[in-house]
């Protein structure tokens, strides 16, 4: 049976709904090679070529007749048009594919990506300890962590939650205590102390060899902080050595190569076996510890208020 002719009317609306379909792929291309500065990561999140997805940029840009995008050797910016796209339509795409993760969460068992930035500590010693059984329980719901030492912006970066210390949070952010709080522990090995003498006050370690942590963000050492009884000491400590990772740290303090100053809880199980020496413990004061914090007006999935239950901290957590 022949099937009757499309008509003039229903041909255009046809032909606009391609091209809608096509400019909405276009400028979902866009906005990820943006937000991402690089063809190959976008790429890899959009699950097609880099020839394909710089075909779609160029196309859009012939159509719009301005170049949206300043690409070099080494890295791609937008341009000020592109900039300007970018603030108008990204937060549109955000909008959609929170829409479309509710309707996914509406299903019979959770569902969904929850995505946390945080640091290294925190993950192995909170976040992995407490989410491991959830995960385990509701296959559905996944989880990345993004390890970062430095401040990110949870919002312009998309993600649904960070960790930080409660002291460094914005007001404007909820903000739920996940762990008691914290202290500062500097060690060294019997092996160091045998051949150095033992500092009496944080001052001190500016003769000594010392174990430096650099931030992988933004490039910077860290100032160690000490304080007895209100009074609060900054100290810039030099050494042989230099690391970005907290394992490390330990494992060179373990190889006697100086002294370490991270959390106590880095340090507990070679203390106890006497593989290294706290000192100056006088100067190392409780400060708050670790807050999941996310924007007062997100609307939480049944992921994420998952996640949040499992992570809060309360007394019942500590005995467990």
């Amino acid at each position: 049976m022949l099937k009757e002719p499309i008509s003039c009317a229903n041909q255009k609306s046809v032909a606009n709904c391609i091209m809608l379909r096509r400019n909405l792929s276009d400028l979902l291309s866009f906005v990820t090679v943006a937000r991402e500065g690089s063809f190959t990561r976008a790429a890899a999140l959009l699950g097609v070529t880099q020839s394909a997805l710089s075909q779609a940029i160029s196309g859009l840009e012939a159509k719009l007749e301005i170049r949206l995008l300043t690409r070099t050797t080494r890295s791609v910016s937008p341009t000020v048009a592109g900039e300007r796209l970018l603030q108008a339509i990204g937060h549109r795409f955000d909008e959609i594919e929170a829409e479309l993760d509710m309707l996914t969460e509406m299903r019979d068992k959770p569902a969904g990506t929850v995505r946390i930035t945080c640091g290294d500590h925190v993950v192995r010693t909170t976040l992995l300890p407490r989410i491991a059984p959830l995960l385990k329980e509701f296959p559905d719901i996944k989880v990345e962590f993004d390890v970062s030492y430095g401040f990110r912006d949870i919002v312009a970066d998309r993600f649904d939650a960070g960790v930080r210390l409660g002291d460094t949070i914005d007001k404007d952010m909820i903000a739920v205590p996940i762990g008691p709080k914290l202290r500062m522990a500097a060690v060294a090995s019997p092996a160091y102390f045998a051949k150095n003498p033992t500092p009496k006050t944080p001052r001190d370690l500016v003769a000594h060899r010392c174990i430096n942590l650099r931030f992988p963000t933004h490039g910077g050492l860290y100032v160690w902080e000490f304080e007895r009884r209100g009074e609060q000491l900054n100290v810039h400590v030099d050494g042989q050595v230099v690391l970005n990772s907290t394992p490390h740290i330990v494992l060179a303090a373990l190889e006697g190569l100086g002294i370490a100053f991270l959390p106590e809880g880095e340090f507990a199980p070679h203390i106890e076996d006497g593989r290294l020496v706290r000192v100056l413990q006088e100067w190392c004061a409780p400060f708050e510890g670790y807050y999941l914090y996310y924007p007062s007006r997100r609307q939480p999935s049944p992921a994420f208020s998952l996640v949040v239950d499992v992570l809060r901290f309360s007394k019942r957590t500590q005995r467990r």
